[in-house]
């Protein structure tokens, strides 16, 4: 991505404070493929608008974390019923407080909008992730200390649970 584009992507976070976050993603060769803007104060896919550009063809390269490797049981592809807890950061993932305390949720947790749902380090600074949906963890989709992207799915909740 050109550096004039990024400098409009930069200004436009600036010029419409409704805008929240703009993510884009590089494909393979370093080609972007997608850029996601969401609004303000919107954690769910409600409010993306999302733009592709084709990448050069090429075999698809499963991410981190991806693929059924996460801790929760089954690890099935997301049922349409459930929703998603997604990072907000880069960073890395950790379950609990500290190493030797339990896991702020697993696998059968009851969670509600606002409850802490894990850590993710960044720049050596601990984050609390709060969880804006509530429900039955169905799934744990990282393992603890693995990195993290933005937008990458921590959780799958069943709101019906």
């Amino acid at each position: 991505m050109k550096l004039d584009i990024i400098a409009q992507l930069v200004q436009i976070l600036k010029d419409a404070p409704e805008v929240g976050a703009i993510e884009i993603r590089r494909g393979l060769f370093g080609a972007w493929s997608s850029v996601r803007v969401s609004k303000a104060g919107h954690g769910s896919d409600a409010g993306h608008v999302v733009v592709t550009q084709p990448t050069l063809p090429s075999s698809p390269v499963p991410r981190a974390g991806e693929g059924g490797r996460g801790t929760g049981e089954g690890s099935t592809p997301p049922a349409s019923h459930l929703l998603e807890i997604k990072s907000p950061m880069v960073g890395t993932f950790y379950q609990s407080p500290e190493p030797a305390a339990q896991a702020y949720v697993k696998v059968g947790s009851r969670v509600n909008v606002g409850q802490v749902v894990c850590i993710i380090e960044a720049m050596k600074i601990m984050n609390e992730i709060e969880s804006e949906v509530a429900g039955v963890v169905k799934e744990v989709c990282v393992q603890n200390a693995q990195p993290v992207e933005f937008g990458h799915v921590l959780f799958r909740v069943d709101p019906h649970g």
